[in-house]
């Protein structure tokens, strides 16, 4: 059996909507600090919610936007939660939708994800494992990236709350950026059956679940990315509005899931050659 450290926080990754506007989320007293990682050094936002319990917010462009996806220290964040006893993350992101049948502005929860390279932008490995240790291992994807159970907890806690979510899970296609895609690329990624995609999310929830970490994503789509019609978003104007938005629709739900959602066991695992086990 592996080892498991206390985990009893919640982190939220906020996305390009939120870069200027935490107060947007009406939590009480957001309080900067940076943690030191192997893997430099990550600025984080302790929030206090009902209950006095803390969650951690993680602004994944900085506040103001100052880093572009590949700019992005992926596993300082990564194990910055780790070292925070994080047990349960949510990570958001504004979206492109591909496929017509989905709305736009409505919250929906990722069910799969398509990474099918595993790489990071920098072209190194999408994994925390950088060196050979005795509890590296094989991330062995059980119950799915994104867990069922903090899924579930979230559809409950958004019915309470009175926001309507997609009735249905959305398959996720990550890529990488800095640059939007092509019409061909977005084409070859819907009929391969991804349904919404953006530069980011992907290696947040890999990267999380190697530390054992459950993962939900909640995104909403901002713009329209079929690859088949003409853009209905485009101009920086049209974008900053659509990003507000996409803001206004995730806002009350994520003050929700802050002050209601409870980390939960993680139902995948890591399969370690030898038994290696995790402080």
């Amino acid at each position: 059996m592996t080892k498991t450290k206390q985990r009893d926080a919640l982190a939220i990754i906020l996305g390009s909507a939120f870069y200027k506007a935490l107060e947007s989320l009406s939590l009480i007293s957001p309080e900067p600090f940076r943690v030191t990682t192997p893997h430099g050094e990550q600025l984080v936002w302790r929030m206090q919610a009902r209950g006095d319990r803390d969650v951690y917010l993680f602004v994944r462009h900085g506040t103001p936007h100052t880093l572009l996806p590949h700019q992005i220290d992926w596993r300082a964040q990564a194990a910055a939660m780790d070292a925070l006893g994080v047990g349960a993350l949510v990570v958001t992101s504004s979206v492109g939708v591909m496929d017509a049948s989905l709305p736009v502005q409505t919250p929906m929860l990722l069910g799969d994800l398509m990474m099918p390279q595993n790489t990071l932008p920098d072209g190194t490995a999408c994994t925390m494992f950088l060196q050979p240790s005795p509890t590296q291992g094989h991330l062995v994807i059980e119950d799915g990236i994104f867990s069922s159970a903090l899924n579930q907890r979230i559809r409950e806690i958004a019915s309470r709350a009175g926001v309507a979510v997609h009735e249905e899970e959305v398959v996720f296609a990550y890529v990488g950026g800095p640059r939007t895609k092509t019409p061909a690329e977005n084409r070859f990624f819907a009929q391969a059956g991804a349904q919404v995609n953006s530069m980011t999310v992907g290696p947040e929830v890999v990267l999380a679940n190697e530390l054992e970490i459950p993962c939900a994503g909640l995104v909403t789509g901002h713009k329209r990315s079929s690859g088949e019609d003409r853009a209905d978003v485009s101009g920086a104007a049209q974008i900053t509005a659509s990003l507000d938005e996409a803001r206004d629709a995730l806002s009350s739900l994520i003050v929700a899931i802050a002050n209601e959602l409870e980390p939960v066991p993680f139902a995948n695992h890591i399969y370690r050659f030898g038994g290696g086990e995790r402080d």
